[in-house]
C-alpha cells in the first residue's frame, strides 16, 4: 500500500488515464479527489470507486472552480499529499485555418489551468507532496503538421515543472512530468482532427509509428503515476517520465 492514509487530487479523473489514476491510487490505500466537468461521468466514476472518494465537477479554465476544488477537498479531507494535474483535450487545425477560440481552448486548459491548480494547490499541500503534470510524449520533441498549439501548451506544461520545482524545492514538494503516448481512452475519439479525417484514421496513423505496434492502456499509465506519487521516485525532480511504447526513442523497426 504505497499511498497508504495520503490525500490524492486528480483532476480529468473521470474518464481514461485519470480515472485509472483514481483506481490504483484507491488500490493502494489512498483518498482520492476526482474533478472533471461532466457531472454524470464524475458521479459513475465516483460510484465505481466506492468510498472514500470526492467528486467535484468544475472546469479547470475557471479559477473559480480550481478554488472550490481545494476548498472541498480540505473540508472532506484536510489536506493534499498528491496533486495530478490531467485535464486535457486533443484538439488540432492547420496554422492557416485555426481559429482564436481554440488557440484559447488548448492553452486554458493546458497551460493556465496547470499552472492555476498548482498554484491554489500550494495552500492545502503538506511539505514533501508530489505534483505531476501530465504532458505529451512528443509535444517538445518533435513537429507535426495541424498540431502547433496543442505542442506549444503541452511543451509549456513540461517547462513548468522545472521552474515550479525550483520554486517549491524549500517545502520539498517535487513536481515531476508523466508524458504519455497514444494510449486508449475516450479522446481518441471524442476530439475532432484535421479536416476529412476521422479520429479514429489519426489513431490507426500515429499506432503504426509506434515500436510496440500498440496504444498503451490507461492501467499502464495510471501504474506510472503510482511512481511518480509515492517515495519510490522520491530522488525525481522536474523530471519526464516518457511511456510512450518507444515512440520518442526509437527508430521504429518496423518501418
Amino acid at each position: 500500500m504505497k499511498l497508504q492514509n495520503k490525500v490524492a487530487v486528480i483532476t480529468g479523473g473521470n474518464s481514461g488515464i485519470g480515472l485509472a489514476t483514481a483506481r490504483e491510487f484507491k488500490a493502494n490505500g489512498a483518498r482520492v479527489v476526482i474533478f472533471g466537468r461532466n457531472r454524470q461521468s464524475l458521479d459513475q466514476a465516483a460510484a465505481g470507486l466506492g468510498g472514500d472518494v470526492l467528486a467535484v465537477q468544475g472546469d479547470v479554465r475557471n479559477l473559480g472552480d480550481i478554488d472550490r476544488l481545494f476548498a472541498d477537498t480540505s473540508q472532506k479531507f484536510g489536506k493534499v499529499d498528491i496533486l495530478v494535474v490531467n485535464a486535457g483535450i486533443a484538439k488540432f487545425a492547420p496554422v492557416d485555418s485555426l481559429p482564436e477560440s481554440l488557440f484559447d481552448e488548448l492553452c486554458d486548459i493546458h497551460f493556465k489551468g496547470s499552472f492555476f491548480t498548482v498554484q491554489k494547490a500550494l495552500s492545502h499541500m503538506v511539505d514533501g507532496s508530489s505534483v505531476i503534470l501530465v504532458s505529451s510524449c512528443d509535444a517538445d520533441k518533435q513537429g507535426r503538421a495541424g498540431t502547433s498549439i496543442y505542442n506549444a501548451a503541452k511543451a509549456a506544461v513540461r517547462s513548468l515543472a522545472r521552474s515550479l520545482s525550483a520554486e517549491l524545492l524549500p517545502r520539498r514538494i517535487r513536481v515531476n512530468v508523466l508524458s504519455p503516448g497514444m494510449t486508449d481512452t475516450p479522446i481518441i475519439t471524442r476530439e475532432g482532427g484535421p479536416p476529412g479525417v476521422t479520429p479514429e484514421e489519426i489513431a490507426a496513423a500515429i499506432t503504426r509509428t509506434i515500436p510496440l505496434r500498440r496504444r498503451g492502456t490507461p492501467e499502464e499509465m495510471a501504474r506510472a503515476m503510482l511512481f511518480l506519487a509515492s517515495a519510490d521516485s522520491s530522488y525525481c525532480l522536474g523530471s519526464e517520465l516518457l511511456v510512450d511504447g518507444g515512440l520518442t526513442q526509437l527508430v521504429n523497426p518496423l518501418g
